[in-house]
């Protein structure tokens, strides 16, 4: 019996519906031919035609609309000569308009590629030479870059022009070519059809093009629904870009059930708060640093957001501090932590965050949770060996989510898949009752000493100190040490704080080797489009940094 989309949608009996996702997901992840990305799109379309899809600003359209535009916006894309399996990027501020693009493509058969937005013009080049995209959109607030890229690109033989207004040279009117199309059936891909090449962050050296399947992202949304409710009713507000699984995911989500994606271009916590308000948002999907800004947007009173029932947060580790902070400015708000990777196309361990005394209390308050239905999650050695309980090692994770590789990366796929298992490339540890903890990035761990320092640890006792917004701690280099722990802090406005105390604040919460050797003030951190912080940034800037 498969697991039907009104029994996730209702959420009702959670055992049995977690029972049936489980059968579909491991019996038929690779043969359901529904297990395409428009599929929840058709559903939607013959359940709530009339109902909002998508807010832009004081655009609004229904599904029927939006099933129309798809269907036409793939016309036109087929009509410009573009054929299955060649690649679509998209280089776009969350719009409708964006929402249309990526669902035309793969109603149309194209592999989807949305790009950073934050990516310089190289950046960006190197992404589209990498993947030989054949088609580059571009919308208005990204066309300076776009126009920036150096030529060079042989397989790109299409430049497309989402505005409105006159398309720039060299690049066609898409607007106008969709107005113009006849809409066409949606191609309904097999589950393991390339769906999307989504590059990683580039952390350690050139990104990497995560390949995405249908059936991959569709088993990462099943999975995560039969977890996490996601009812019709929710009007979600699409804070997190969708070049990034969080966003893309989200979005697709919402087309499955019915419900409404409202956009804003970037993460601007006033906009934010006002659009939410205006839109009645009930759903947010947030990293911590936004969730940080948010809370300090001057002004900002929680009580304005009356519709709000629910914050996921994930991407980085939340301290407690700012969890506690959250759950007292918001005490009807539903908060649930999820940990996953582009990798893994979102979300594999959830956690609830239960307002009981006890568990705030407990340990388990910093646990990323249990294994979600499409996933399975172990802790390994250097070797993929399964570590015991409560022993640190590297986080493995595999399932019917994970990806199919990296786009033109034998090796470094071979590395990643090693075993059969997905090597995430975090560190973390699993107690007794099977709730996984990340401790931090391998390759963020500082050694000092020759004992391993996971800089999330620190950041939380840093972060405690009631003067400080927001941390960041790495390693530099020490003679005697080998690294040296180093903490870049920004203080809350109109705070000030000595590193002395600092000192002593953390020596009184966390082992002295793990204390930050020296401090630095700065008035921000450099974040990513994705709100993670971008310690690689640090890192240069903080070499000369004496220990």
């Amino acid at each position: 019996m498969p697991l039907t989309l009104e029994a996730i949608a209702a959420n009702q009996g959670p055992l049995c519906n977690q029972a049936i996702a489980m059968a579909r997901i491991q019996g038929r992840a690779h043969g359901d031919k529904s297990m395409y990305l428009t599929a929840g799109l058709h559903r939607s379309m013959q359940r709530h035609p009339d109902k909002i899809a998508t807010v832009t600003g004081t655009r609004r359209q229904t599904y029927r609309q939006l099933v129309d535009r798809v269907a036409r916006t793939a016309s036109a894309l087929r009509a410009l000569g573009l054929q299955p399996g060649e690649r679509l990027s998209v280089l776009a501020l969350n719009s409708d308009r964006m929402i249309e693009l990526l669902l035309a493509g793969a109603w149309a058969g194209l592999v989807i590629n949305p790009i950073n937005t934050r990516w310089t013009p190289a950046e960006v080049a190197y992404a589209l030479a990498d993947c030989s995209a054949s088609a580059l959109a571009v919308d208005d607030g990204l066309m300076p870059t776009a126009q920036g890229m150096a030529t060079g690109l042989p397989a790109l033989r299409l430049r497309l022009y989402m505005g409105e207004t006159k398309a720039p040279e060299g690049y066609l009117p898409l607007e106008e070519k969709v107005s113009a199309a006849k809409p066409i059936e949606d191609l309904r891909s097999a589950p393991d059809t390339l769906a999307a090449i989504v590059y990683t962050g580039g952390t350690t050296g050139f990104p990497k093009g995560v390949m995405l399947s249908h059936g991959n992202l569709w088993a990462s949304l099943i999975g995560r629904m039969a977890e996490v409710s996601n009812p019709p009713h929710y009007v979600t507000l699409l804070t997190s870009p969708m070049f990034h699984v969080a966003g893309l995911g989200r979005m697709l989500g919402q087309t499955m059930v019915g419900g409404t994606c409202v956009t804003v271009p970037a993460f601007a916590p006033q906009q934010v708060v006002e659009t939410m308000a205006r839109e009645g948002v009930n759903d947010l999907v947030i990293v911590p640093s936004m969730l940080q800004m948010l809370l300090d947007t001057p002004g900002f009173d929680p009580q304005g957001l009356p519709r709000l029932e629910r914050i996921l947060w994930g991407a980085a580790p939340i301290t407690l501090p700012l969890l506690r902070r959250a759950l007292q400015a918001f005490p009807q708000v539903d908060f649930i932590h999820v940990y996953g990777m582009t990798e893994t196309s979102a979300a594999v361990s959830t956690l609830p965050i239960s307002r009981d005394p006890a568990f705030l209390d407990s340990e388990r308050i910093r646990s990323a949770g249990a294994a979600g239905l499409s996933a399975e999650i172990r802790i390994a050695d250097a070797e993929g060996q399964e570590l015991p309980a409560g022993t640190h090692g590297e986080i493995l994770v595999r399932g019917p989510a994970v990806m199919q590789g990296y786009w033109g990366r034998e090796e470094d796929t071979r590395k990643a898949l090693a075993g059969g298992w997905l090597h995430t490339g975090d560190g973390g540890v699993m107690d007794e009752h099977g709730y996984l903890y990340v401790i931090d990035r391998i390759k963020d761990m500082v050694i000092t000493g020759g004992e391993n320092v996971y800089p999330a640890e620190v950041e939380s006792a840093v972060t405690s100190h009631p003067a400080v917004s927001m941390c960041a701690v790495i390693g530099i280099p020490h003679e005697k040490w080998g690294e040296a722990v180093h903490a870049i802090v920004v203080l809350k406005p109109g705070q000030q704080v000595t590193a002395e105390a600092l000192s002593a604040h953390c020596h009184a919460r966390i082992s002295g080797f793990k204390c930050p050797k020296t401090y630095e003030f700065r008035d921000k951190l450099p974040i990513t489009a994705a709100g993670k912080v971008q310690k690689t940034e640090l890192r240069k800037t903080a070499v000369g940094a004496k220990a």
